[in-house]
């Protein structure tokens, strides 16, 4: 099989929570703006559809109200599925008055152009503040599989997940978070993760079972080094590299009655929904368990001594 028959995809998620980033940009000194993160993001794109020229892209936007794509968008050419572009974004862009390929100045116009649509139509409304991140991962694991059938004869597709990490992990989401990890599991589908802020125990587990990197960046302003160090090689070429150590693996369950993370629960021996309490009818299966009792010990009865 040739080069050409042989195409990397690489679908990148990131979180653009408003609320993390909001305070992220008022509470620290180093200012590392979400402007900042996307920046990195159309490096590490650009830096990855320039390594072959087979090479594909996917940008996803995890909000905290919906899961959107930034590249390929709405406006991009829906004619080529493979997203070589068309004569409707290439109209628009400038990248030929700098020398820059006209491609890749039309990706981080159309990656620009969705995000800033995205956050000046958010609304927040009620207490809905977490990322939806188990969502945005679906919907990588549906653009996978698309493109897996539009592929030519004879030719062979590796795709692989990036989640840049911001806002803390969500206990609801812990189902459809495990079930999209077996998913990507099953069709051999990387998964990394690089988190910004505080420790993800969900993407340490998705990291670990599908095989991926798990990264924690130590210095923000220095995320685009970490990007092209750790997460622009491949599978195959990170053999070949000296990167950082694995670590240690929170696999921790959350509760179904109260999504809290628990170490020690109770097991539903029918449909294994995990409960922090222990209770005789099962809340997702409706099964009654039947408690075995210790028997009851008849209390003996004493002889009376008759008095002589």
């Amino acid at each position: 099989m040739s080069a050409d028959d042989e195409l990397s995809l690489l679908v990148i998620i990131l979180d653009t929570n408003p609320i993390w980033w909001g305070k992220r940009a008022l509470g620290e000194a180093e200012q590392f703006t979400l402007s900042k993160c996307i920046d990195a993001v159309m490096v590490l794109g650009n830096s990855h559809l320039l390594m072959n020229r087979t090479n594909k892209l996917a940008v996803i936007a995890s909000h905290t109200q919906e899961s959107r794509f930034l590249y390929p968008g709405k406006r991009w050419a829906a004619a080529d599925p493979f997203g070589e572009g068309g004569p409707s974004m290439e109209s628009n862009s400038s990248g030929s008055k700098d020398g820059k390929y006209e491609l890749l100045t039309a990706i981080n116009d159309a990656i620009a152009e969705e995000i800033k649509d995205l956050m000046t139509k958010t609304e927040m409304k009620g207490q809905q503040t977490e990322t939806l991140l188990a969502g945005s991962l679906a919907k990588a694991l549906c653009y996978i599989n698309k493109m897996g059938k539009d592929l030519k004869a004879n030719q062979e597709i590796k795709s692989r997940i990036l989640v840049i990490k911001a806002a803390e992990d969500s206990a609801l989401q812990y189902m459809n978070f495990m079930n999209v990890i077996f998913a990507a599991q099953k069709q051999s589908i990387l998964i990394d993760a690089c988190v910004l802020d505080s420790d993800s125990g969900l993407l340490q587990q998705a990291c670990d079972i599908t095989g991926g990197i798990y990264l924690k960046v130590p210095h923000m302003p220095s995320l685009l080094q970490y990007l092209l160090w750790v997460f622009l090689p491949d599978q195959e070429q990170r053999s070949q590299l000296v990167l950082p150590p694995p670590v240690h693996v929170d696999y921790r369950a959350a509760c179904f009655c109260h999504r809290n993370l628990i170490e020690i629960g109770y097991v539903c021996s029918v449909c294994l929904s995990i409960f922090c309490n222990f209770s005789p009818i099962c809340s997702t299966c409706e099964t009654a368990f039947k408690i075995s009792l210790p028997p009851v010990m008849k209390a003996k009865k004493k002889k009376l001594k008759v008095a002589a």
